[in-house]
């Protein structure tokens, strides 16, 4: 009972605080379905520890904490064995192959955020891509199983690559108002941008130029996607159907906002919930063929 009350609470977790990927997850059998939210909600805590408010020491100290109870050789039996969403996680974890070691990416990369990391060079902004998406793409791998792991590995990786990108281009100005910028320092340069924002909080850069900034990200960002999308043939018809449907909620607000680039640095773009169903509906769709 107790192992059904954690992965509620995890499915709990996608459906309200991780709603893009939600869509996808919801086309798994029930088993896939489970593990992945547990997967998901743990990723999730992480993310909000390295976006919360307070001193950096505090929140670098959390992170240390979830670094440790993955790593604990029985966390079942050590102090917090109540927690509902460790609970699942390593339920999961014990059903499939997930490699759990790719939550140490994860963490290294919040704690670059938190630390106010910033990146020179697009190498720079890829290495932290990889840790705190690419991660959770082969993590999501373990659930979603291959016959060849080896191979599926990068492409899972890549196409998490692509899912940070847009998720950057679409926090732009709200990463900014909160003191980090992403995008490679030799980009701005390259474009003629800083990023500097007025009182208002609107940037002050030239909007043409930031126009071209955002659509040369975006135009990596469908390489990666290109790239990613490979893996779909890999995996059987419900993890494709999951996969297709995250990836195509969150490239088709990638267009968006290179179609809309004054609007994207304006305020934070998303997809209406109608056109969100209709992308996984033709994954599912699509995946049945």
């Amino acid at each position: 009972m107790t192992v059904a009350l954690a992965y509620r609470r995890c499915e709990h977790i996608v459906r309200t605080q991780a709603r893009n990927f939600s869509y996808g997850i919801r086309l798994l059998p029930a088993p896939k379905r489970r593990a992945l939210s547990a997967v998901y909600a743990f990723a999730r805590r992480i993310d909000d520890i390295g976006d919360a408010d307070g001193p950096a020491a505090e929140r670098l100290a959390r992170l240390a904490e979830a670094r440790a109870a993955i790593r604990r050789p029985h966390p079942d039996r050590d102090p917090g064995a109540d927690d509902l969403v460790l609970i699942a996680l390593l339920d999961a974890a014990r059903r499939y192959p997930i490699p759990l070691t790719g939550f140490d990416e994860l963490i290294d990369g919040c704690a670059a955020d938190v630390r106010g990391a910033a990146y020179e060079s697009f190498d720079e902004m890829l290495a932290y891509c990889r840790c705190v998406a690419g991660s959770v793409g082969r993590l999501s791998l373990g659930v979603f199983g291959a016959p060849d792991p080896k191979a599926a590995a990068p492409l899972a990786d890549a196409l998490g690559v692509a899912l940070q990108i847009t998720n950057i281009l679409r926090d732009v100005r709200e990463d900014r108002l909160a003191g980090r910028v992403y995008l490679p320092a030799e980009d701005l340069e390259r474009f003629g941008c800083t990023l500097t924002l007025d009182s208002s909080g609107t940037f002050t850069d030239p909007p043409h130029r930031l126009a071209k900034l955002i659509r040369y990200e975006a135009g990596r960002a469908r390489e990666w996607y290109q790239r990613g999308m490979r893996l779909l043939p890999m995996l059987d018809r419900r993890s494709a159907a999951c996969t297709a449907a995250m990836a195509g909620i969150y490239r088709s607000l990638l267009e968006r906002i290179a179609a809309q680039p004054a609007q994207a640095m304006s305020a934070r773009s998303s997809l209406p919930t109608w056109e969100k169903a209709m992308v996984a509906a033709r994954a599912l769709a699509g995946a049945g063929r």
